[in-house]
């Protein structure tokens, strides 16, 4: 997409999640450092830069979380920008963060974790979801101002996508985790009027990388 000049008040800020992480354990790594992309995590990241690199982007922020910063990398450097961190659009807490998690042998086999899950409206186990959609909101309007008139990009992860995603679309927040509409290495394009929102685009520019397991795989 490229924005031409009758086009000057329609800004594009595309949430891009992050490409497949190495991680041999299957812990939950939240916001772990030193959880980096796995090759084909690396290749998600390659496509996505391919599919970006003929749009009209002038403003790239990711987390400061590992994998976040190497899926931007190849994205700022087809565009020759520079990588914004900015933490509003950080993996949510966790308490499970660093476990398995799950039934079998998973973290879920103590007792001592249940009572973390018995909310999940809020959710007592982590962030709660007003305070996700809010800090991503603060960020999506500040690179919305910064890239006025053409694109931005913001690398961040599932919940926090899908979070805010549902804030701007009226939707409760509180939601089947399996349910989430963001694969790894997905784009949700929110295309801006002005500084009216005017739609929401969803797509999977390395779809053909994605085996079934690892749709909904990780954050």
């Amino acid at each position: 997409m490229t924005n031409t000049a009758g086009d000057s008040d329609r800004t594009v800020v595309h949430l891009l999640r992050h490409g497949e992480v190495h991680n041999p354990t299957g812990v939950l790594y939240g916001r772990l450092a030193d959880f980096h992309l796995s090759a084909l995590g690396r290749e998600m990241a390659q496509t996505v830069g391919d599919h970006l690199a003929g749009n009209d982007l002038t403003v790239v922020v990711a987390s400061s979380l590992d994998r976040a910063q190497e899926t931007a990398a190849p994205i700022a450097s087809a565009h020759g920008l520079p990588i914004t961190t900015d933490d509003r659009v950080i993996e949510a807490g966790n308490y499970f963060e660093g476990k398995t998690f799950g039934v079998g042998d998973g973290s879920l086999r103590n007792p001592r974790h249940w009572r973390k899950l018995v909310n999940p409206f809020k959710p007592s186990w982590g962030e709660d979801y007003e305070q996700i959609a809010d800090r991503m909101l603060a960020a999506i309007a500040d690179a919305r101002c910064s890239a006025r008139g053409h694109e931005a990009v913001i690398v961040s992860h599932q919940l926090p996508v899908w979070t805010v995603r549902s804030k701007l679309q009226g939707h409760r927040l509180w939601h089947d985790p399996r349910k989430r509409q963001c694969a790894l290495a997905s784009l949700t394009s929110l295309t801006f009027l002005a500084d009216e929102l005017e739609s929401i685009i969803y797509s999977e520019p390395a779809a053909a990388l994605l085996p079934m397991a690892h749709k909904t795989a990780g954050a």
